[in-house]
């Protein structure tokens, strides 16, 4: 199995990422026009991870996303359910406690993390109703998560565009930079079938976050939702 479907067996998901996983970070790279370095960065601000807190990345891949989070003094678990992705993190990052786990059954306790983030792997999970009520279990009362997803563009003629990057451009370059190009034809069309920003703030609502807002970036290509955990 080289592509997940769009269904979104855990299985196929995991298998297909395990495939990717040694050049995932590059492809990402090239495919996103090197926005994804910006994005990050919005992320880590966002999160406002402070010394001594506890900072959940989920679907941290190699943990190329939690580095910004241990730099600042935080204890940041990069948590990932491709074994695949966590051996590559491993060997380049081994002083991060990578664990495996899935989004749907997350592997810790109740009210653990000061924050909870995932970036660029909810719209992978299975279940992501069963995932929003997770990262609210293991959030402190107090505690927050950042959301950072691709999205639906807010103009009319980008969005034409940018649909029409996706499914003719991506493949084609995705085959030249990566190892399986078949993974990043299911990463467009999981993207276009993505609920747009504020369909997305009520699934928050609906799994018990408040203060649940987002922002766009990039024109609505990304875009970063938050919320609180009512203490």
């Amino acid at each position: 199995m080289t592509r997940a479907s769009l269904n979104k067996q855990p299985h196929e998901v995991a298998s297909m990422f395990d495939d990717v996983a040694a050049n995932y970070d590059l492809t990402n790279d090239v495919l996103s026009l090197g926005q994804d370095r910006v994005w990050r960065k919005e992320v880590a601000k966002a999160v406002n991870a402070r010394p001594a807190q506890k900072v959940l990345d989920l679907a941290a891949g190699t943990a190329t996303s939690s580095l910004p989070f241990a730099a600042t003094g935080a204890y940041v678990v990069p948590c990932d359910f491709s074994l695949g992705m966590l051996r590559e993190g491993k060997k380049r990052h081994p002083h991060l406690p990578l664990t495996a786990g899935d989004a749907t059954k997350l592997p810790f306790r109740d009210d653990v993390f000061d924050a909870v983030t995932i970036s660029f792997g909810l719209r992978n999970v299975q279940d992501t109703d069963a995932a929003l009520r997770e990262l609210y279990r293991v959030t402190k009362p107090g505690g927050r998560v950042v959301i950072c997803e691709f999205s639906h563009p807010t103009w009319t003629p980008f969005r034409t565009v940018y649909t029409e990057y996706l499914m003719r451009a991506l493949p084609p370059v995705a085959r030249a930079v990566s190892s399986n190009p078949d993974a990043y034809v299911y990463l467009a069309e999981s993207i276009r079938a993505w609920p747009d920003q504020a369909a997305l703030a009520s699934r928050l609502q609906r799994a018990g976050w408040s203060k649940v807002a987002w922002r766009n970036l990039t024109g609505g290509v990304v875009a970063l939702h938050r919320g609180v955990k009512p203490q």
